[in-house]
């Protein structure tokens, strides 16, 4: 009986230990297909691909070769590295795709920034120009309009005091009693304004040496300090909001060559400086020409 028990049991089943050969068999099978894939792409019918790429070029409405005639740049068929197709034949290279959208979005930005300063400068120029009929309206007042001549450029507006009731005497820096009359009636409104005010003065263009000053430059750089010192301490407009500069014979307001001009070029202008960004401040000479009246203001 017990022999009979053991010869009627399950026998053990032996290991396989070679089933890595089915495993690596695969592996060699697959990379011989991949060889062979590899293979077969690496080569190039340059004639199939002449084709091809003529049919492309056409399609873009392109030439078909670099040159009309020719098929091939090999003098002999057969296998070759494929040509690229010309970025403006076919372009779908998403790294171009995405630089042309950024530039695209860089420009209509930029535009965009141009635009809004271009209306800042509008609105600028219109604020000075209502700032000029204020400056007028006082002057009218007192029947002195025809003292002072206005302009507006990328600094802001440009008050001068041209008359020859007002300029100042040959060799001296001292006001007029009309250029005091002047600066007075001016003073009301560039008090009551925020603006920062520079004093710019001047001399004409004859070339002689000043009789009490070493140069011209002491001689325009004293009778801006005077008509700045007249608005401070007579007129009261803060001092924190002007300064004084000295600009010679460097910048007449009148070409020197015509008659006259020398009485007009020894001045003094009263700037009222904009406070816009300088990128904006230099689309106002634009803005003032495209409404037609230069720089300069009646």
């Amino acid at each position: 009986m017990s022999r009979r028990r053991r010869s009627s049991g399950h026998e053990e089943e032996h290991e396989n230990h070679e089933r890595w050969l089915v495993t690596y068999a695969d592996m060699v099978t697959l990379l011989m297909v991949l060889f062979i894939v590899m293979f077969a792409m690496s080569q190039v019918d340059q004639k199939k691909f002449d084709q091809l790429r003529a049919g492309l070029a056409v399609g873009f409405g392109q030439s078909p070769s670099i040159k009309e005639g020719s098929s091939s740049i090999l003098d002999q068929q057969g296998e070759s590295a494929a040509e690229a197709i010309a970025p403006q034949q076919l372009s779908l290279d998403p790294k171009s795709m995405k630089t042309s959208a950024t530039s695209k979005a860089i420009a209509a930005h930029e535009d965009a920034v141009q635009q809004a300063r271009l209306a800042d400068a509008r609105s600028e120029v219109d604020r000075l120009k209502a700032l000029l009929e204020r400056l007028n309206r006082a002057l009218r007042a007192h029947h002195l309009q025809d003292d002072v001549q206005a302009s507006i450029d990328n600094r802001g507006l440009v008050v001068s005091l041209v008359s020859r009731h007002v300029v100042f005497e040959p060799n001296l820096a001292t006001l007029s009693p009309r250029g005091q009359l002047v600066v007075d009636t001016l003073a009301p409104v560039l008090r009551d304004i925020p603006d920062p005010l520079e004093i710019d003065g001047h001399t004409n263009q004859v070339k002689v040496k000043p009789k009490f000053y070493p140069t011209d430059w002491e001689l325009s750089a004293a009778r801006a300090v005077t008509v700045l010192r007249h608005l401070n301490e007579v007129d009261r407009v803060p001092a924190d909001r002007m300064t004084a500069s000295a600009f010679g014979h460097e910048k007449p307001l009148v070409d020197p060559s015509k008659p006259g001009s020398q009485r007009i070029n020894k001045r003094v202008d009263i700037v009222i400086l904009s406070t816009l960004p300088s990128e904006t401040r230099a689309l106002i000479t634009q803005v003032m020409q495209e409404q037609g009246a230069g720089g300069g203001l009646s």
